[in-house]
């Protein structure tokens, strides 16, 4: 689980929730319950049903209003009792912190499988911005539920209306909440999903907790290398945080964060939930759907954003985003613009 989390902090890429605090939610659930069968995508019988359970609000408030099994089973119950189904297995919406070892969790509960694969290679803000939507694939009805045992049923004619009508009831139960949606089949996931990422970020956290003469941030690089998805990263910047700019509003954190090299150049991340784009001066580092993630310069543990101190020593890892999330029609949902930044997707493995 500790291996789990970690991997998925990286391709979480600073959002997705506190990856400790979802470890500690399946260590609980797995003591509980025994161990979780972990499905490749070519195992799913096309009529399987397949859910999808996630948290969904700011990081900064993930880590104070903290996720259960329990809240995870209400929604997922709400959603099956109004289609009149039963999951056969879980799905990650996203391979991002918190939100790839919830559905772990609860699968656990619930003595089903979770499927290797997710709807992003990666995490990212809005509930439109997945493989699943980009393929076609509906997220409602979707569940939402908080703490309270309070439940909201959403339909939505697009899932960008989903998300617009969504994210200010989040606000409102408190910006943190669990939610049941993007219902699929087992066929719409082999045509939809973004394959064989909960065992990449299983193979990135054993990565990190290697110790020999080389470097953690090098175990890392050569780990991504060996994944398709990933397989173009690089260090692309190195040095001390010395200014941390956060503000939650509207059910996302946004702001940005500076480091400082040792030659005295200065590199900018901006961030919403996740990082979106890394710049040092006029030089584009990288770019979404790209990852981004901020590094332990040490140990290349992953820093959440919610995490990210002045002083810290970081290094900056960039890697190429899975190549479903690179397609031209897939640029349109996840790609600088629909983020309003300024200038087009450059791949990374092109800047470096």
């Amino acid at each position: 689980m500790d291996d789990l989390a970690a991997g998925s902090a990286f391709l979480g890429t600073g959002g997705g929730g506190d990856p400790y605090i979802g470890a500690l939610l399946c260590k609980a659930a797995l003591a509980e319950h025994g161990d979780v069968e972990i499905k490749a995508v070519e195992q799913l019988a096309d009529d399987a049903q397949i859910m999808c359970v996630a948290a969904m609000g700011a990081p900064t408030v993930l880590i104070e209003k903290l996720m259960s099994v329990e809240d995870a089973e209400f929604a997922a119950q709400a959603l099956e009792t109004y289609l009149g189904k039963r999951a056969d297995a879980l799905i990650c919406a996203e391979i991002g912190g918190l939100n790839s070892t919830m559905p772990v969790a609860l699968a656990a509960h619930r003595k089903l499988p979770v499927v290797d694969a997710d709807g992003i290679g990666r995490a990212f803000p809005s509930l439109e911005m997945t493989s699943f939507n980009i393929n076609g694939v509906a997220a409602t009805p979707l569940v939402v539920v908080d703490e309270l045992g309070q439940s909201f049923l959403l339909h939505a004619n697009t899932v960008k209306a989903a998300e617009d009508l969504a994210r200010p009831v989040v606000a409102a139960m408190g910006a943190a909440v669990t939610l049941a949606g993007y219902w699929m089949t087992g066929r719409q996931v082999k045509d939809a999903a973004v394959g064989g990422t909960v065992s990449a970020a299983l193979r990135i956290g054993r990565a990190l907790r290697r110790r020999d003469e080389r470097s953690a941030v090098q175990h890392l690089l050569e780990a991504l290398r060996g994944i398709d998805h990933y397989r173009h990263a690089y260090a692309v910047f190195s040095g001390k945080i010395v200014d941390v700019a956060r503000n939650t509003t509207g059910g996302w954190v946004f702001g940005h964060c500076d480091i400082v090299s040792e030659s005295g150049e200065t590199a900018r991340i901006e961030f919403q939930n996740e990082h979106l784009v890394a710049r040092a001066g006029d030089r584009l580092l990288a770019i979404v759907p790209d990852l981004i993630s901020v590094i332990d310069a040490e140990t290349a543990r992953p820093i959440p954003t919610e995490s990210i101190r002045y002083g810290q020593r970081v290094t900056i890892v960039a890697c190429s985003a899975p190549a479903q999330m690179r397609t031209a029609e897939a640029l349109k949902v996840v790609g600088p613009a629909a983020f309003k930044l300024q200038g087009a997707f450059q791949p990374v493995e092109a800047l470096h």
